[in-house]
């Protein structure tokens, strides 16, 4: 499973239980450079922000292998492990993420 793929399942499942998810795409510029537009502080936002019930997550999607780049891994830091994952395709196969998203905290 790719990264893309996780996301979308990760988003189809959050729906289906009730969350709000905000995501944002890069976008091709004119000179065919893919970007995805923020401001300030934004480079290395996690790429899901979810909101349930005055619950707060943020999941960041990555391969089996896939790292956080350095503006990821502050990210994480910020925001702490109560409110911040990484999820990856074994996650998502051994039911972490759905377990994440009934309960509506981070898990280990």
């Amino acid at each position: 499973m790719i990264e893309a793929e996780l996301q979308e399942n990760v988003i189809k499942t959050a729906h289906l239980l009730g969350w709000r998810v905000a995501h944002f795409r890069p976008a091709q510029n004119a000179r065919g450079d893919w970007r995805t537009p923020v401001a300030a502080d934004g480079k290395g936002f996690p790429d899901l922000c979810l909101a349930s019930q005055g619950r707060v997550l943020f999941i960041e999607c990555k391969s089996d292998i896939g790292k956080l780049s350095d503006d990821q891994y502050t990210w994480s830091v910020v925001l702490g492990k109560s409110l911040f994952t990484v999820v990856r395709p074994r996650d998502w196969h051994s039911g972490r993420v759905e377990r994440m998203l009934r309960s509506g905290h981070i898990e280990e």
